[in-house]
């Protein structure tokens, strides 16, 4: 499977910049699977297709202020880092730039020493682990000396930091928004539930898979990096019986996705269930666990891309995504959204 076969053309000033003022005001591009149609909506409307007996399944992991800038503590060179993963013991997996300049040993410190970090390994394309060294709570210190990640393609200070969080953001550990959910208020999903939609809340910290490109040309080689995932055995048992009753299982962007199938995979039904997941969904897989999917608009060749070409054909998505382009939808993290069902 070739990677320029999830290759389009996108002119630029169509990537959104800045979030919209209302949440909900984007436009819904909603797909068909079975008829193979498409049709312009709003945000909003996505309620008049989920049905009573359905399963909302949202993301409620929290983007930590993961992105900080410091100084070797030797030679005082800058060097910038992107806390991915918590492995435990105040280590973490991190993004380094520039990660040449480190080695085994080297303290770099961070807001007058505030907080500082050894490297304990460096690894390929700019991956190091460091033990973080400091006194107190660590988001405290976050919350003073890092910024939000956002994604390279956003040139534009955000102004407002809560708008790269879901409003039901609350587990901590994520370096990137999981973007579909930012279009929901608490209103909204009230008048969802009231509706007679279960509500279910899953965790996936983003991490690294989300900044990595696919570097090679055959994608079935491209390996996913793991990211950390838990289920409680209430949101199980719900997902369980809408499943048994007939109702569908709603995912809220790719990460609810990849939690959902990483766990139907491997137990044949929803548990109550915790760990490290890798796994890579392209076409050719056959999904589990989700019936529907809420997604933003992806970027060209990414992992993301062929997840959605695998839920609903890549002819049928590649088709969807020109259609978005000539109508001019707002793409990427602040952008517009789309519901295939």
């Amino acid at each position: 499977m070739n990677i320029e076969e999830y290759n389009y053309n996108l002119p630029e000033e169509l990537i959104a910049q800045t979030p919209l003022k209302e949440r909900t005001a984007s436009r819904l591009l909603i797909l068909n699977r079975e008829k193979k149609t498409y049709e312009d909506k709003t945000f909003t409307d996505i309620i008049e297709h989920l049905n009573p007996g359905d399963a909302l399944v949202i993301n409620d992991t929290k983007v930590i202020p993961a992105r900080l800038i410091g100084a070797k503590v030797d030679t005082l060179a800058k060097i910038e880092l992107l806390l991915l993963k918590e492995l435990g013991e105040n280590k973490w997996e991190c993004l380094a730039k520039p990660a040449k300049r480190l080695h085994e040993g080297t303290i770099i410190s961070f807001g007058e020493g505030l907080l500082k970090a050894r490297v304990d390994e460096v690894l390929d394309e700019g991956i190091v682990h460091v033990t973080l060294l400091y006194s107190g709570i660590l988001m405290e210190i976050l919350d003073k000396l890092g910024t939000m990640p956002l994604p390279p393609y956003i040139h534009k200070q955000l102004e407002d930091q809560s708008r790269y969080q879901t409003v039901y953001a609350e587990f901590p550990g994520s370096a990137a928004a999981p973007t579909a959910g930012l279009h929901f208020t608490k209103e909204f999903l009230s008048e969802i539930e009231k509706k007679g939609i279960k509500v279910v809340h899953i965790t996936l910290h983003v991490g690294l898979g989300t900044f990595r490109p696919v570097n090679v040309t055959d994608i079935t080689k491209h390996k996913m990096h793991s990211e950390y995932y838990s289920m409680g055995a209430k949101e199980a048992n719900i997902l369980n019986e809408t499943k048994k009753s007939g109702g569908r299982v709603v995912a809220v962007g790719t990460t609810s996705v990849r939690t959902l199938e990483t766990i139907a995979s491997k137990y044949g039904e929803f548990r109550e269930s915790s760990g490290n997941t890798d796994i890579f969904i392209y076409p050719g897989y056959t999904f589990k666990a989700v019936d529907a999917l809420l997604t933003n608009f992806h970027l060209p060749k990414s992992t993301l891309i062929m997840l959605v070409s695998a839920f609903a054909g890549r002819d049928f998505i590649m088709e969807a995504y020109h259609h978005a382009v000539e109508e001019k939808y707002r793409f990427f993290s602040f952008g517009d959204a789309m519901f295939i069902e």
